[in-house]
Order: structure tokens, then C-alpha cells, then sequence
């Protein structure tokens, strides 16, 4: 088993640690510093010793334990939710919250996380992100100090886990319009009844708490509730999962259904009311995905450059002597560079307390934008083997998909980077 290094990190002053040596030949002058394809701009010259140590301890453990399971896990569409409880073990789970079984660290490493998760596929790295950032981070950030005893240290041993309820079956790009509604009950004082239905929620089916965002009905607020599957009684919270999606297959996803669920006030966030709550979580679990998204491009940067090493056409040439497919690497490489400098910086003014949401609006969207991209592109070295799923290429795509796609689409994030610019509001 893996030392859980995150345990007793702190951050360090930034520290340069030797790369991993290239694999191939560099085309380098004899007096400088060789070019590493893996990581072009040295992006890794930027990150601490502890993160250094995180990102290798999460890269050894997404190959070794992740990596084996993920193609029949697709393929089966079957998610296995004992790795939380391996992450937990690492101290991967929650790992920038402070306090409360929690890691600590940086905002950056969080990243680096993620990164490795999502080299092995989007899916596992969802389930992730949903428990890390949408749920403990919400809990971290609005819940009482109750409410953060109760659940953060068993969520961040993956003993307990959580589920992030605000899109709904009419309502996704437009969560202010939400139909989920919480009254207070008519016999029993200091409860409240939810009703309603949320939608394409990862982990519903198999969450012990789900975060529902619901208006209350004498006000038309919007709070957030911590709803205990343990607690619910029969016929009133249903989480029936969705099947035959066509990316994501490797984690699991629901609906949640509330019929009357009786939920006491004291799991009512106490002082979050409107859309300031959700977005929040939201933005934490982008700032994720736009770092974990390099992590899926690399991998397919990393298995279009082998193929095209090996594949040999045209009087036994390999695929990677011919100038369209230097293109596309050169491409989806330097797309993968500047995408995981950005994050990095986004990330250091999330610590300082200097980041806005429109700064993780444009690392979420272009990041996500140009993975989906140049994993389209690359996929076309395969050819017709691309088809194969043990290419892996495909799934990366498919997957990839989905991420431009939740928690905020492309289009959306893009209105709210001219609304920052303009001015002048494009949300009709």
C-alpha cells in the first residue's frame, strides 16, 4: 500500500526536482537543458516539493490500482466504489480542505490530483471530484460547524459518500429555475419535506448524503440541505441509476427523486441562500477539471506518439515521419502545455485569495474545449484502430465530451467571460 504522504505534508518553498528522463532521444545542444515531450514548457519547475511528491504519489497509484480495472469498467459499465475508500486511505479525497481528516494542501496539488486521475479516465476522476470538491468542498465552505464534524472525516476515508443534486430533468444550464421545492413540515417542527427531481447526477445511486439545492416554498430562496439516504423513510428518496450513457461509462449515474423526504433543519446549510452556494462548489470543482482534462490529453498525446512510432505504412515508414502527423502532436502538446501553465497560475490565486469565477470560466472552458479537440484530432492516427477500445483513445474522447459539457457548457462559460468583458448581460 502506498505511504499517505498527504497526511503530513506542508508547503514548501517552490523547489526544482529532477524530470523523468525522456524516453527518447532529445534534440538538444550539447551545453543546454534537453526538451522533455512529456512536460515541454517544464511546468513542474513551478511546483513545490510537496506538490512534486503528491502528483507522484497519485500518478503511481491512478497507474498501478486504476489503469488495470478501467477498460472492463467501461465496458461493463460498472463503477467500482472501493477505490474512494483507497483514495481516502492516500489522503486524496477533499485534499486542499483544512482540518477535518483533510490533507491541506495546495490548491495546486488538488490539481495535480486530478490529473492523475483523469490520465486514467474522466469517469473515475468524476466520481472523484464530486465527493472532493462539490460535497466536502460545499460542506467545508457552508456548512455549520456541526455539519462538518459529522461528515467531513468519514467522507475523507471514503467511508461516507456524497452526491451533488442541482440539475433537473427541465433545468440544467439554468439552475435559478429550478422546480425542487422544500416546505416546511406541517406536523413535525424543525423539518422540512423536499420534492422534486435532479438529474445526470454522479454517484446518486450509490450516495449516503446528497446535497440538494432546493427553493423553499415561503420564499423562493434557493438553500441547500444535506439530505442522509439512512434517515429517509420508504417511497420518499429514490436515486435510480441511468444507464447505457455513452461516456462517463466508467462512473456511476443517477437521478435523485424526492417525494416529501422529511429532512431536519439543522442539515439546512445555515447561512448560503441563492445561487452564491452552488456556484461556488461548482467553481471548485472546475478549477479540477480544467487541470485534470491536461491529464487525458496527455495520455492520449502519450499513446498517439507510441502508435505513430510503432504503426508502420508506406514502404515501412513509421506513421510519425510523416509531417500531418508531427502536426497534430505538435498541436495537442503545446495545447497541453499551455492549458497546465494556466491552471497552475489559476491555482496559486485561488490560495491567495485572488482568483474570480471568471477566471475559472476560462481555464474550465478552454482547457476542456481544446482536450476535446486535439483528442479528435489524434484519434485520426489510429485509423480504423481507433474503433478498438483497447486503444483507449476513443473512450478519452467520449468521455471528454462530457466534461466541455457539465458543470457549465462551453457556451455558458463563454457568456460569462463577455458578460466580465462587455459588461452587458447575455443570459436571457
Amino acid at each position: 500500500m502506498f505511504r499517505p504522504i498527504l497526511r503530513t505534508c506542508t508547503r514548501s518553498s517552490r523547489a526544482v526536482a529532477p524530470l523523468r528522463a525522456c524516453a527518447t532521444r532529445s534534440f538538444a545542444s550539447a551545453k543546454g537543458p534537453a526538451f522533455n515531450w512529456e512536460d515541454p514548457l517544464n511546468s513542474q519547475n513551478l511546483l513545490t516539493e510537496d506538490e512534486i511528491a503528491i502528483g507522484e504519489t497519485a500518478e503511481r497509484y491512478c497507474q498501478e490500482q486504476l489503469q488495470p480495472r478501467v477498460l472492463q469498467a467501461y465496458r461493463d459499465e460498472n463503477y467500482d466504489a472501493k477505490m474512494l475508500q483507497e483514495m481516502g486511505e492516500l489522503g486524496l479525497l477533499g485534499a486542499s480542505i483544512q482540518g477535518y481528516g483533510c490533507a491541506g494542501v495546495s490548491s495546486v496539488a488538488g490539481g495535480l490530483i486530478t490529473r492523475a486521475v483523469e490520465r486514467v479516465d474522466s469517469g473515475y476522476r468524476s466520481g472523484m471530484s464530486v465527493q472532493s470538491s462539490l460535497v466536502m468542498g460545499g460542506i467545508a465552505e457552508h456548512g455549520s460547524e456541526e455539519q462538518k464534524e459529522r461528515f467531513l472525516p468519514e467522507m475523507a476515508k471514503g467511508k461516507l459518500l456524497g452526491a451533488f443534486g442541482l440539475t433537473e430533468p427541465n433545468h440544467g444550464s439554468d439552475p435559478g429555475s429550478m422546480e425542487t421545492v422544500a416546505r416546511p413540515h406541517p406536523t413535525k417542527k424543525g423539518y422540512y419535506l423536499l420534492s422534486g427531481a435532479k438529474t445526470w447526477i454522479t454517484n446518486s445511486p450509490i450516495a449516503d448524503v446528497l446535497m440538494i439545492w432546493a427553493k423553499l416554498q415561503e420564499t423562493g430562496k434557493i438553500r441547500g440541505f444535506l439530505v442522509e439516504r439512512k434517515d429517509c423513510p420508504a417511497g420518499t428518496l429514490e436515486t435510480p441509476a441511468i444507464k447505457d450513457k455513452n461516456g462517463l461509462r466508467a462512473s456511476i449515474t443517477g437521478m435523485i427523486q424526492l417525494d416529501d423526504c422529511p429532512v431536519p433543519q439543522e442539515n439546512m446549510f445555515p447561512d448560503v441562500e441563492g445561487l452564491t452556494g452552488p456556484f461556488s462548489c461548482l467553481n471548485n470543482a472546475r478549477y479540477g477539471i480544467a487541470l485534470g482534462v491536461m491529464g487525458a490529453l496527455e495520455d492520449c498525446i502519450a499513446r498517439a506518439r507510441t502508435y505513430s512510432l510503432e504503426r508502420k505504412q508506406f514502404k515501412g515508414n513509421p506513421l510519425a515521419r510523416y509531417q500531418l502527423i508531427q502536426k497534430k502532436l505538435a498541436d495537442a502538446s503545446t495545447d497541453a502545455a499551455f492549458g497546465t501553465l494556466a491552471a497552475i497560475q489559476v491555482g496559486r490565486l485561488k490560495d491567495e485569495g485572488k482568483v474570480t469565477p471568471e477566471m475559472i470560466s476560462m481555464i474550465k472552458r478552454q482547457n476542456c474545449d481544446t482536450a476535446l479537440k486535439n483528442a479528435r484530432v489524434l484519434q485520426e492516427i489510429f485509423g480504423g484502430n481507433a474503433v478498438s477500445d483497447e486503444y483507449a483513445i476513443g473512450r478519452h474522447v467520449a468521455n471528454l465530451f462530457v466534461t466541455q459539457t457539465y458543470e457549465g457548457q462551453s457556451d455558458i462559460h463563454s457568456l460569462i467571460l463577455g458578460r466580465a468583458i462587455t459588461g452587458v448581460q447575455a443570459f436571457v
